[in-house]
């Protein structure tokens, strides 16, 4: 009884990462278009002062640019949201597919293999090099350098 309910309550938390509520209000919670689209009509139209069109023109404009920018996102999202949330959902679901089956395995295998080289150059440059540059070491140890300011 008490493995059945434990199994219930895994399918459900299962279920729910796929199938968690989302936010209606606020659609943006990590602010990643807080810049990009913000865009309002004061910041594509404005006229300098002496240069004004009639009020009438400008009220007219302001609400004809702030209706149709906002009718246009909505039916361009209504039409193309959903085809193109599943093309990007097949692509970043294409880009962890390969990261997880073919770049990481590939970078571990890279590590494993280059730690049996780099075992056999640290081998090299110790037997060899450690003692070429310990005796050129004890060579130049004495060497002086004197300067003199001739006048």
């Amino acid at each position: 009884m008490a493995e059945e309910h434990g199994e219930l309550e895994e399918r459900i938390i299962i279920k729910d990462q796929h199938t968690k509520e989302i936010d209606l209000v606020n659609r943006d919670p990590k602010r990643i278009n807080e810049d990009v689209v913000k865009v309002d009509f004061e910041d594509v139209i404005a006229e300098p002062v002496g240069t004004y069109s009639f009020d009438g023109v400008w009220k007219s404009s302001y609400t004809t640019f702030t209706v149709s920018k906002y009718w246009c996102y909505r039916l361009l999202s209504a039409l193309l949201g959903i085809p193109l949330a599943v093309l990007w959902g097949f692509v970043f679901a294409l880009i962890s597919f390969c990261h997880i089956w073919a770049v990481v395995p590939c970078i571990k295998s890279y590590l494993i293999e280059i730690q049996c080289v780099s075992r056999i150059y640290s081998l090299c440059i110790h037997t060899f090099c450690d003692p070429l540059f310990e005796a050129l070491a004890k060579i130049c140890s004495n060497i002086r350098v004197a300067v003199r300011k001739e006048t």
